[in-house]
């Protein structure tokens, strides 16, 4: 499982993946039919993310199968943004479409 803010046109979004990296081709191609062509990710510990997120987590990770390899956590770029320190950040990963 793998945790990632991806900063879109619209500000950033908190996404949980079952995908083994942010860069897997199949999740771009997931995030361009949501209209996210040009983004920059960030992997965040799962562990942080549980963290902050608690019972929320709880919930989408539930609702997380196989079948389903991408949820939004967050959406709202401004929470986001502040509940995680820069050092909480992994390496970008650029992705122009």
């Amino acid at each position: 499982m793998k945790a990632g803010i991806f900063f879109t046109g619209t500000g950033p979004i908190l996404i949980l993946t079952t995908y083994e990296s942010l860069k897997a081709p199949k999740l771009l191609e997931k995030l361009a039919t949501k209209g996210i062509k040009k983004c920059i990710g960030f992997e965040v510990p799962e562990s942080a993310v549980k963290e902050k997120y608690g019972k929320h987590f709880d919930v989408i990770m539930g609702d997380l199968k196989q079948t389903d390899d991408l949820r939004v956590l967050d959406y709202d770029g401004h929470h986001v943004f502040y509940n995680f320190t820069f050092n909480e950040m992994g390496s970008p990963v650029y992705h122009e479409g």
